[in-house]
């Protein structure tokens, strides 16, 4: 028994249920003859349903491999950016630190006037201090440079003005006893206030540059018959050295005092913690002094052995100079011939060699070391410590 096309298309408009039967979407067509029914299923609604997937799955691909490059490439930029917020950041800090010392001026500025206004006599004497140094030290080396055509009065001026100076400092602050610093002993003061132990190391260490300045015033008023220009320069550097180790050496009773006066809190930390902090001071002073003895040594040796740079030269090496020192632009006094067989007169070429090793014409090294203080220069380094 075949079934036919009328009953199929019955069966087919009588499905109500579009849930449980298939929906065909194709025409049927019914062959009588042969009783065959053919249905053609039309695959369009998968393929749209596919293509509509596929292209809702493109646009999803899309904008994730779009967000993926656009992370890489904020990933790449970030190192960049980085260091550029890091400036803006410290450009910020800088210019709120500059508004904030425009506003605090007028402030500071009051605090400025009421700290010299209390400290005015230090402050002042400091800057007398200061000057002092520095025109007697030009004044004596500009004495030193001329040599025998040194003014005898100008450095017996210098000498009473450094001697003046030193004692009216010394009685005008008698009561604190600043001169018991340059023998090792205690002043007067409070050791627990550190601006006074300050004071005192800082009065003390030009009170002795202006002792020692005054003895090479004293070296500059000896006669030449008596001692050389080149002896002076000897004597100029020893008493210099020997000025800088004295310095050294001067503060650490009144630094030492002043450690050790933590202690008098009363209690067994406060002197535990003075004492350690005493013993650490005195070892580091050691150590400093052991460092520049080899220096020390050196000097010595050079004053007790006077190197020469040369030979006496002979009148017929002077001729082949036109009788005429390079440096002086004079005739040669005392010429000396160097080992590049330069001639100069020996106190032009002493001078040189305080601050130079080689020749003055060729270069060659004469001299394996430099004595500068031979000009009667004094150092200008302040010994706080």
């Amino acid at each position: 028994m075949q079934p036919s096309c009328a009953h199929l298309h019955s069966i087919h408009g009588g499905s109500d249920d579009s849930s449980t039967s298939p929906r065909l979407s194709g025409e049927g067509s019914c062959h009588p003859g042969t009783g065959d029914v053919r249905i053609q299923l039309s695959s369009s609604a998968g393929e749209s349903r596919e293509n509509a997937t596929s292209r809702a799955s493109r646009p999803g691909s899309q904008s994730r491999s779009h967000g993926h490059t656009h992370g890489e490439a904020a990933a790449l930029e970030d190192p960049a950016a980085e260091p550029e917020e890091q400036g803006g950041s410290s450009l910020s800090e800088l210019r709120y630190l500059l508004q904030w010392l425009h506003k605090s001026l007028p402030y500071l500025l009051i605090l400025c006037v009421k700290l010299v206004m209390q400290h005015l006599s230090g402050i002042s004497l400091g800057i007398g201090l200061l000057t002092t140094y520095a025109y007697a030290n030009k004044s004596i080396v500009n004495q030193v440079f001329l040599r025998e055509r040194c003014s005898k009065l100008q450095c017996t001026w210098l000498l009473l003005y450094l001697t003046g100076s030193s004692l009216l400092l010394y009685y005008t602050f008698h009561s604190q006893s600043l001169y018991r610093s340059l023998i090792f002993l205690s002043p007067t003061v409070d050791f627990m206030n550190f601006w006074e132990v300050l004071w005192t190391v800082g009065v003390t260490d030009f009170i002795l540059k202006f002792l020692f300045m005054g003895l090479k015033c004293f070296i500059l008023l000896v006669p030449s018959f008596i001692m050389s220009f080149k002896s002076k320069g000897y004597w100029y550097m020893l008493l210099e050295e020997l000025c800088q180790y004295y310095r050294m050496f001067v503060p650490i009773p009144v630094w030492f005092r002043y450690l050790v006066a933590y202690g008098e809190l009363d209690t067994a930390l406060g002197w535990t913690l003075g004492i350690l902090l005493g013993l650490l001071y005195l070892i580091l002073k050691l150590l400093s002094f052991f460092g520049q003895w080899r220096n020390f040594r050196q000097i010595l040796r050079i004053f007790f052995t006077s190197p020469h740079y040369g030979v006496p030269a002979s009148k017929r090496q002077c001729s082949e100079s036109d009788d005429i020192c390079p440096i002086c632009q004079a005739e040669f006094q005392k010429p000396i011939l160097l080992i590049c067989q330069h001639t100069f007169c020996e106190e032009c070429i002493s001078l040189w060699f305080n601050r130079e090793k080689t020749c003055p014409l060729c270069r060659t090294v004469i001299s394996d070391h430099v004595n500068k203080w031979r000009d009667g220069a004094t150092s200008m380094h302040l010994q706080i410590f």
